[in-house]
């Protein structure tokens, strides 16, 4: 799912599920409702590429099946990276601080109150967001790491490794000159106006200087 943000909300009471849905769509939010984590599961796919889109999901804390604490837990075997915020019954509260323990955002007692959903969904989404585009960083991040040449990535490891120019030159068995070269091209493809740069961004990258 790409486009605007989506709320998908999950919830086998087919009642509650469409009354969430109009007070959502009523403030001009894509909305998507799935009559059981099974269906919000098959909608979302693996969970862990640009399908999930950006959004949040409200799901019921009792289902039949897979419950709202089951759904949270493949949520996050799966790295979905959408916010959730739980919806419960009397007496589920207990069930709820367990599931906030598992990385749900926040959780409602039914009746739910609208306006505080509402601010909490916007919060929601506002997260989605920097999740987004710290993930497309993270993406791009790696392909400019991925465009370097296998003699590039070696002088790049020496940077990182705080090895002079000298230095990378003999552990190569390559001119200073052409160490140079490699690095600046490296420099180049990462993005990088420095060499104290470079190492920064090598590390966000998960290099090590080992």
């Amino acid at each position: 799912m790409t486009g605007e943000p989506v709320i998908h909300v999950v919830d086998d009471d087919r009642a509650a599920r469409e009354g969430l849905g109009f007070l959502l769509s009523s403030l001009g939010l894509a909305i998507a409702e799935h009559a059981s984590a099974a269906g919000l599961l098959a909608a979302l796919g693996d969970g862990t590429g640009d399908g999930t889109g950006e959004g949040c999901i409200l799901a019921d804390l009792r289902m039949p099946g897979m419950s709202g604490l089951e759904l949270l837990d493949e949520l996050g075997r799966r790295g979905c990276p959408l916010p959730v915020i739980m919806i419960t019954g009397h007496g589920d509260v207990p069930l709820a601080v367990r599931a906030m323990r598992a990385g749900a955002m926040d959780f409602f007692e039914k009746p739910v109150n609208g306006l505080a959903l509402v601010e909490r969904i916007t919060e929601a989404l506002k997260l989605s967001r920097e999740r987004a585009a710290a993930a497309r960083a993270a993406r791009d991040l790696q392909a400019r790491v991925a465009s370097l040449s296998p003699r590039e990535a070696q002088v790049a490891a020496g940077v990182l490794a705080g090895r002079l120019g000298k230095q990378i030159a003999a552990d190569l068995g390559i001119s200073p000159k052409t160490v140079e070269i490699h690095r600046h091209n490296a420099m180049e493809k990462m993005g990088a106006s420095n060499a104290a740069e470079l190492v920064r961004l090598l590390a966000a990258a998960g290099w090590t200087a080992g």
